[in-house]
């Protein structure tokens, strides 16, 4: 397993803890980067051990291809000198050997210390791209970071609302509220009613009063007319009396006898007659 992989599940491990532990999700987020930071660190530091190592094996590379050179260099030598002294041809011609096989272990070692340094420097190129992905993703949660502190708080601030307002809906405050609005409607209600009952009876006292001022009137104007009638008796008695008192007569004396007693009025038959007009009057009351 590479060193990513194990990242990657240690992260994924902390992030699935921290999100089932949240409570305050502003301060996990800056916690979660603050530890892909310090993942993120380690990873380049086993970037470098790695870099380093193909760093070693390619001097060691370079190092041996160097002494299987000089090794060659020593062979042709000999190889040389024994062809300049004949006399020495074997022992020049042994020691060329012996360089030969010196020069064939450092390229034994060179070439083992080669696939090893190309084994390395693959491994190093692809932790340099994962690591590269691995800041880019660590870029992109640090930016995301705002946006998800923004909506955490959006959230927050909306549950809060909505809590309120259910709170507000269920609570009894609201309830005696609307129940007190409905009793003053009533109280107007019941109000109003008086004000129509109470108006309605003043029209119909109203409708008396202006019933008796009727009536009244009307015996006043049966009064005149009885006046009036009893004035023209008046006069009538009294025209007739002038002509009685201008006539001849045998028995002076006797002129008020002979007056005419049908057209005279008594004051008691008067008071009978006014009696009798204001029990009319009463009894149309």
């Amino acid at each position: 397993m590479g060193i990513f992989d194990r990242l990657r599940r240690v992260i994924k491990a902390n992030v699935n803890a921290a999100i089932d532990k949240a409570e305050d999700p502003e301060k996990m987020l800056t916690q979660l980067v603050l530890d892909m930071n310090q993942q993120l660190i380690e990873a380049k530091k086993a970037v470098a051990t790695a870099i380093a190592d193909e760093k070693r094996l390619e001097r060691q590379v370079a190092e041996y291809r160097g002494q299987a050179s000089e090794w060659e260099k020593r062979a042709v030598l000999a190889i040389r000198a024994a062809e300049q002294d004949p006399s020495k041809q074997a022992y020049y011609e042994d020691l060329a050997k012996q360089a030969l096989v010196r020069k064939k272990e450092n390229d034994d070692v060179a070439n083992k210390l080669q696939e090893q340094f190309d084994a390395q420097h693959a491994a190093v190129e692809r932790l340099k791209v994962s690591l590269k992905e691995l800041q880019q993703r660590l870029d992109e949660a640090q930016r995301r970071k705002t946006l998800l502190v923004a909506r955490a708080k959006r959230a927050e601030a909306h549950k809060k609302i909505q809590d309120q307002l259910t709170g507000m809906s269920s609570t009894s405050a609201f309830d005696a509220f609307e129940k007190m609005a409905q009793k003053v409607d009533q109280i107007e209600a019941e109000a109003d009613a008086l004000t129509e009952i109470e108006a309605a009876t003043k029209g119909s006292n109203l409708e008396q009063e202006f019933a008796k001022l009727e009536s009244g009137s009307k015996g006043d104007v049966l009064l005149d007319q009885f006046k009036q009638k009893l004035a023209i008796e008046e006069k009538e008695k009294a025209r007739q009396q002038q002509i009685d008192q201008n006539k001849p007569t045998a028995n002076p004396g006797k002129l008020n006898d002979a007056r005419p007693q049908s057209n005279a009025v008594v004051p008691a038959e008067v008071d009978l007659m006014m009696q009798e007009l204001k029990r009319k009057m009463h009894s149309g009351n």
